[in-house]
C-alpha cells in the first residue's frame, strides 16, 4: 500500500477513483522494481503520514514529504527521488510580490503539516499574515478567491496547480530554498530503504525519471533537474 496525496495535480490526483500523478507513477516503480505483483494507493495528508506508516496502514508514502531532521526521527526516508526548491504562487494580476521578502505583511497560506511556512518565517525571519488551511490545494482555492496573497511551497507542487489554473496564478521562479522529497517507511527499516534507493537509481539510468517530469511538469516551464540525486543513505 502506498500513500499519497488526493490533491495536488501533477504529483497525485485522485479523480474518478484513479490517482494519476507524478509521485503515483514513481510509486508504482519502486513497487514493481522491488518484486511487488499488486499495487495499491491511499490517500494521506501531510498531518497524517508519519501516523499511517508506522501504524502499518501503509507501507510507503510518496507525497511532497520533504527529508527534515525532525521528521527523520519519526521514520525512514529513501531518496530523495526529486531536489524540488521552494518558491512562490500568486495570481496573475499580482504585481507586488518579486521574491520571498515582499511576503512580509501579505497573506500567506499555511497548510497543516507543511514545513514551508517555517522556512519562511523562522529560517528567513519574515513575517507574512498566516491564513491557515487543511492543505494545498485549498491554500490554492483561498488564492483563486482572494482570501490569500500568496502560497509558497516547492515549486513541484506550485508546478502542478499552475499548469491546471494556467492564466490565473503564475510561479515567480525565486527558488530559496532546496526541498528533498523522500520516500517515507517505517522507522529503522533500512533495508527497505536500500531497495528503494536502488529502484529510484535505475529510475534516473533508464529514463524514466525524465519522461515522467516533463510528461507531469513540462508545460510550467519549469527548470527540471533529471540527474539522480545525492540520496540521504539509510539508518
Amino acid at each position: 500500500m502506498i500513500g499519497v496525496k488526493a490533491d495536488q495535480p501533477g504529483l497525485a490526483l485522485l479523480e474518478k477513483g484513479t490517482y494519476r500523478g507524478f509521485e503515483v507513477d514513481v510509486g508504482s516503480y519502486i513497487a514493481k522494481q522491488v518484486g511487488a505483483t499488486r499495487v495499491t494507493f491511499r490517500t494521506v495528508t501531510s498531518a497524517n503520514r508519519e501516523d499511517l506508516l508506522n501504524d502499518h496502514s501503509v507501507d510507503l508514502v510518496l507525497a511532497s514529504y520533504s527529508i527534515t531532521p525532525d521528521r527523520a526521527k519519526l521514520v525512514t526516508f529513501g531518496g530523495p527521488y526529486y531536489v524540488a526548491h521552494q518558491d512562490i504562487m500568486v495570481r496573475q494580476e499580482e504585481n507586488g510580490v518579486q521574491n520571498v521578502r515582499d511576503l512580509a505583511g501579505r497573506r500567506m497560506c499555511q497548510a497543516s503539516g507543511s514545513v514551508s511556512t517555517e522556512r519562511v518565517v523562522t529560517g528567513l525571519g519574515i513575517k507574512p499574515r498566516l491564513v491557515p488551511s487543511p492543505s494545498y490545494s485549498d491554500c490554492v482555492r483561498k488564492l483563486l478567491n482572494g482570501g490569500v496573497d500568496a502560497v509558497s511551497t516547492g515549486d513541484l507542487v506550485l508546478a502542478g496547480f499552475a499548469t491546471r489554473f494556467r492564466n490565473r496564478v503564475k510561479i515567480m521562479n525565486v527558488p530559496f530554498t532546496d526541498e528533498r522529497y523522500g520516500v517515507g517507511l517505517r522507522s529503522g527499516d533500512v533495508d527497505g530503504c536500500e531497495k528503494v534507493n536502488r529502484a529510484l537509481t535505475l529510475m534516473y539510468q533508464d529514463g524514466t525519471a525524465a519522461r515522467l517530469l516533463h510528461r507531469w511538469f513540462g508545460a510550467s516551464n519549469l527548470a527540471l533537474t533529471t540527474s539522480v540525486p545525492e540520496f540521504e543513505g539509510c539508518f
